[in-house]
């Protein structure tokens, strides 16, 4: 099997909404050789609940505005640190960078073939790596300051 063209134009519509709302590490895979239920995954991820839930939120509307789709499931709300938007053709997993580094889905799709996604998703690559250590250098300077 292979990625549907109406798969390509909701993981590329998805994909560009997540990079609009400055998600990171966005990345797709096409798992429809090994799993029956989907064509493909949209991975992304926020460093904090708030952009995970306006990531999800302009996945949402930008399919359903733009495409006419809806999901047919949506798991983890409530929480917000990983969210699964199901259309069927694929599925949308927004996490919190917390959960991305422990639960390393890439690990269990990586020997399925990546999808070419928009530039400015494509762009987003590291995003996550960059932010951790912007933060860990913030927290260090904050210790730093308590200690003088």
């Amino acid at each position: 099997m292979t990625v549907t063209d109406r798969s390509h134009e909701l993981i590329n519509t998805a994909a560009q909404a997540a990079a609009d709302k400055l998600a990171h590490d966005i990345v797709a895979y096409d798992v429809s050789d090994v799993l029956s239920i989907t064509d493909a995954f949209l991975l992304a991820s926020a460093p904090n609940d708030r952009q995970v839930k306006a990531i999800v939120d302009e996945i949402e509307e930008r399919l359903s505005k733009d495409l006419g789709a809806k999901p047919v499931r949506r798991e983890g709300d409530r929480e917000a640190r990983w969210v699964l938007l199901d259309y069927v053709d694929i599925v949308v997993h927004v996490q919190h960078s917390e959960e991305r580094v422990f639960y390393a889905l890439e690990r269990l799709w990586k020997d399925c073939p990546e999808l070419d996604l928009p530039e400015e998703a494509k762009a987003t690559r590291g995003k996550a790596e960059e932010h951790a250590k912007l933060r860990a250098a913030e927290e260090a300077a904050e210790l730093d300051g308590d200690w003088r």
